[in-house]
Formats: structure tokens, sequence, C-alpha cells
């Protein structure tokens, strides 16, 4: 149990370290002083993809149409996690708050009180069915994000045969996707993982005839979603909320090139959030991750972390790309803030 605990701890820490190292240099690069616009043009550099990629970068990246590598190693691993944390909170957490309910009924009934330490270990158990489950529902949103960007990257956006990216972006990409589902579950990680491990050593030992077969029961699946709090639901909406505008987004981002031209021209979008602001796609991004922080219940530091970071390195990239799009334009809208709408 000790072991478990602290490899659970670490799993946490190291997430919140990875995160805080990604927020710090942007946050540094950002202070308006001479003295960092130096560092700032460095992390500009490295976070540089498409029209905003500085001529001195080039020849450390790769072309950006491998941002469906991002995608596909996050479907890939969010169905992974969703499909085994799912799989555990239905054998072993099959209600949120049964027990405590059923001990609360038995004790009026009877008149006779459970014991402390018996409450408690009621209430842990009922509140660690809960999280487990909220764990699952994270999971099963940040899915339905994936899904469709890996949808957008093959079938929307047609990048530009020169397009490219910085080699550490990418490589930022990759971390991001690994990193960011695992950051909806990592409390639950090591018990998750050994509930895998095990069922994987059951099957070695015993061999698929000899193992036990666990009927599922479709409402088994869904039953528990229907007891998480009001605020579970409220970032739901909120997540669907930014959802449904990125796609339109990116729909007019990827009509800018139809017929599947890929010439290097561009053209100033017009339609949904790009009234208010000059990269809406991310400002959704950022309501996207921003449900997820209230459907956690906004008390998970690494969940927070996670969506500082969306906040930090989303800003620096629409930041730059507000520049570019003033540069390259005589004509584009004044009114348009970079990512923020009246603020930013």
């Amino acid at each position: 149990m000790y072991n478990e605990q602290l490899f659970a701890m670490v799993v946490v820490w190291l997430l919140r370290a990875a995160w805080i190292a990604g927020i710090l240099p942007i946050l540094i690069s950002s202070i308006p002083s001479p003295k960092f616009n130096a560092f700032h043009k460095l992390l500009v550099g490295f976070a540089g993809r498409g029209k905003i990629l500085q001529s001195s970068s080039r020849k450390f990246s790769v072309p950006q149409k491998f941002f469906c590598h991002f995608y596909i190693l996050a479907v890939i691993w969010t169905t992974f996690l969703l499909v085994v944390t799912w799989l555990y909170a239905y054998k072993t957490a099959p209600t949120v708050s049964e027990p405590l309910l059923y001990s609360s009924i038995a004790s009026h009934l009877t008149g006779v009180s459970y014991d402390f330490s018996s409450r408690k270990s009621h209430l842990s158990l009922a509140v660690h069915k809960y999280r487990i489950w909220k764990s699952v529902f994270l999971l099963l949103l940040m899915e339905t994000q994936v899904l469709r960007r890996l949808f957008e990257s093959i079938y929307v956006f047609k990048y530009s045969p020169s397009a490219r990216m910085h080699v550490f972006g990418y490589l930022t990409g990759l971390f991001f996707y690994t990193a960011a589902p695992l950051s909806l579950c990592c409390t639950h990680a090591p018990d998750v993982f050994k509930f895998v491990t095990n069922l994987f050593a059951e099957f070695v030992v015993k061999g698929k005839d000899r193992m036990q077969v666990t009927e599922i029961e479709l409402w088994g699946l869904v039953n528990p979603f229907m007891q998480l709090k009001w605020y579970v639901w409220i970032g739901a909406a909120i997540f669907s909320w930014g959802w449904i505008h990125q796609r339109s987004c990116h729909l007019i981002l990827g009509s800018l090139r139809e017929n599947g031209r890929q010439r290097d021209d561009y053209a100033i979008p017009y339609g949904d959030w790009f009234e208010y602001v000059s990269s809406p796609h991310y400002l959704a991004e950022l309501v996207i991750y921003g449900g997820l922080v209230v459907a956690s219940g906004c008390s998970d530091i690494t969940i927070w972390l996670l969506f500082g970071f969306v906040v930090t390195n989303l800003t620096l990239a629409a930041s730059e790309t507000q520049k570019w799009y003033l540069r390259k334009f005589d004509n584009y809208p004044r009114n348009r803030f970079a990512i923020i709408p009246f603020i930013y």
C-alpha cells in the first residue's frame, strides 16, 4: 500500500513539475523588459510554426502536416487510458455513493450508529469511487476532443508543402498529448496500472479459456455518470461550447484553401469568433480546457497547471499570429484582439 501511494505521488508531482517547467519560461519571456527580449525571441523561435516560423529556424523544422502525429498519439493513448480506467471503475467501484447511503439508512432504521472509523471508511470509499468515475468522465470528454482533432488534421486542414514547424514545438506537442490525458486521471493511475497488470498476469498464468469472465451491463457503465455532481455537468457544457466553436473556426480556416490548393497564399478569415479575435480556435481551446477544470471541481492542482500551460502557450502563439496578420494585411480589422475579446 505504501509503495502504491508513493508511486501515485511521484506520478502526480512529475506531471506538475513538467507543467510548471513549461509555464515559467513563457511567463519570463513575457516580462516587458529589454533584458528578456533575446529570450523572448528564442522562445518564439522554438514555438514557431506555419506562417509565424522564423526563417532562421527552418533548418531545425519538420513539415507542419506532422501535426497529425499529435492526434494519432493522443487518440491511442487517451483511448487506452479511458478503456482501462472505465473497466477498473466498473469492476471495483460500480456506484459512487451506495455504501454511504445504505449505511446511513441502516443506522437510521436500527437506531444503531456506526463508530467513527466505520463512517470514515464508508465516506472515504464513497469519495474514492466518485473520483474514479469523475476521472472516467474527464477522459471521455478528452476522447471526443482528440478524435475530432485527428479528423480535422486529416480531412479539414490542407497544409502547404512548405509549411514547417520547429522540431522543439513538435516534441512539445508529443509531450503535451501524452501528459494531458494522464493529468486527468493521474491520482488513480497506479491503481489502474496494478489492475491492468494483474489482469495480464492472470491471462498469462491461466490462459484465455480459464479466465473468469465478467459480464458487462451497459447500464452499469453509464449509471454512475448520472450521480456526478452539478459542477461536472456545468464543466461539460463549457467544454461543449468551446468544442463546437473550435470546430466551426477550424472549418473556416480549412475553407480558405478550397479545392485542395496547396499554395502559399493567405486570406483574412471571417465568421464565428473571428469577428472578435485573430485566433478564435485558440480561444476555444482555452474554453475547452477551462471546462475540464470546472468539471474536475476546480480542486485538482495538476489539472489547473495543465490549463495554465494551455493558456500561456496559446497566448504566446496568438500574440505572434496577431502581429503577423497586421504586417501581412493593410486592411486587417483593427478591432480584433489577439485571443481574449476586449482584453488581449
